[in-house]
């Protein structure tokens, strides 16, 4: 049967569809930081992180650069300084304030930032409202919501981080202790044929930032992958068989970057008489032994990977085996845990593929073939940082849901770790 809608009521559907999601993105970032006091919001603990203002202040920029300013020519930004003040690496958006001095913009209060959300917010409301907004405008819209709720899942690590320095580590929301469940001592494996086998985000396949295609055949090797993520129980038996002070078990960037700055042990652990604790979004907690082990850098992952006598996976064969379990009910920033959590799986699966922690491969983040960044300033998006990082998969436990899906790339630094990061192991089967 052919469908009698027409163009147009296709396109006031995605406007609706579309503007509902920028409602619920909008609406969520406040939620995230409701209830927090304002010295919490601006405080810079590092040059990778921001003060959780910047992100309130960024990600509305965003909305009013790339939707409101190039589509209607008499929109007024409520003040034209907040362009300088809140643009981050946008070189043919403008001029930029210094990153690694954000947490020196004391002003515009948190009060000023929450004013500039809500008169932004009100302009795109009208014009979704009269139906004011073209598709190009939608598209811009609906990458600016993607956008954002990857600047929610920055705003929590990054208070986190900066939590982690404060003597009295404070907890971002109430201590809330994770159900035990039994301990889980077998890591079941799972074969793969390999084969040609195509990657990468497919046409019309709905919404998906530019690095994620163009959809591309890769040639995989028999391989194994690990029925879960890499525990913290795991972990505490390489840092007492001397993982961190084997220099064989390292690449040499990695052994230098952990002598230089003292690695022994993940992020945001430290050892009170004989018991490891972390630092938690939820404040100190003992580590949870058959949790996914979390903020560890590229470098610790691969040395632990050698440690156990396997690879990490790469990102083509994390993303095969992603098929086999969809993403559905993890443990995402929906889930409220704010944390990674312990599972029991139930004969040989995959668990915990989403969700918990982003999980390390081995794959330097790189251009897939014939790969053409989008035109203009939102073109800087992501093509130009395809050197020297590698791509992890999966989310993490402050990652949106939304926001994930089988073909999404996060990047890294391979010395950064104070994202939620963990990883899986993987061996060649051949």
């Amino acid at each position: 049967m052919i469908s009698s809608r027409t163009s147009e009521e296709d396109q006031a559907l995605r406007a609706q569809t579309v503007g509902e999601l920028w409602r619920r993105t909008r609406r969520r970032t406040v939620d995230l930081v409701t209830g927090l006091p304002p010295e919490d919001l601006v405080v810079q603990s590092m040059e990778d992180a921001s003060p959780a203002k910047w992100h309130l202040a960024h990600t509305t920029w965003f909305f009013e650069t790339f939707v409101l300013t190039p589509f209607f020519t008499r929109y007024e930004s409520p003040d034209p300084r907040f362009a300088f003040l809140f643009n981050s690496y946008y070189v043919q958006a403008g001029p930029r304030f210094e990153r690694a001095q954000r947490g020196l913009i004391s002003r515009p209060t948190v009060a000023e930032v929450m004013a500039y959300r809500e008169a932004v917010d009100e302009a795109i409301r009208t014009r979704l409202d009269y139906g004011g907004l073209s598709p190009e405008a939608i598209d811009q819209l609906e990458l600016g919501c993607h956008h954002e709720m990857q600047h929610q899942e920055l705003l929590l690590t990054d208070l986190l981080h900066a939590f982690s320095f404060n003597p009295l580590r404070p907890a971002y929301r109430a201590h809330e202790s994770l159900p035990v469940l039994p301990f889980y001592d077998t890591n079941g494996w799972l074969h793969f044929e390999g084969g040609i086998v195509e990657i990468g985000h497919p046409k019309n396949g709905g919404f998906a930032f530019d690095n994620e295609g163009p959809r591309h055949e890769v040639l995989l090797q028999p391989y194994r992958l690990a029925g879960r993520p890499v525990t913290a129980r795991e972990w505490l038996a390489f840092i007492e068989d001397g993982g961190y002070r084997t220099p064989t078990l390292w690449l040499s960037d990695g052994w230098a970057t952990a002598k230089r700055l003292g690695w022994t042990a993940p992020g945001y652990w430290w050892k009170e008489d004989t018991r490891w604790w972390s630092m938690t979004l939820r404040g100190p907690q003992p580590v949870e032994l058959d949790a996914p082990v979390t903020h560890v850098s590229f470098y610790e992952a691969d040395a632990f990977a050698r440690y156990a006598g396997k690879r990490l996976p790469t990102e083509a064969e994390w993303e095969v085996a992603s098929a086999r379990c969809p993403p559905k009910g993890a443990n995402f920033l929906e889930s409220g845990l704010l944390r990674p959590r312990s599972t029991h799986p139930d004969g040989p699966r995959l668990a915990q593929m989403w969700g918990d922690v982003w999980e390390w491969t081995a794959s330097p983040y790189m251009a897939y073939p014939g790969f053409k960044p989008a035109k203009g300033a939102v073109g800087e998006y992501n093509g130009k940082f395809m050197c020297n990082q590698f791509v992890l998969k999966g989310g993490s436990c402050v990652t949106p849901e939304a926001q994930i899906r089988p073909t999404y790339r996060t990047f890294f630094y391979p010395h950064q770790r104070w994202q939620f990061m963990g990883l899986r192991l993987a061996e060649d089967d051949l």
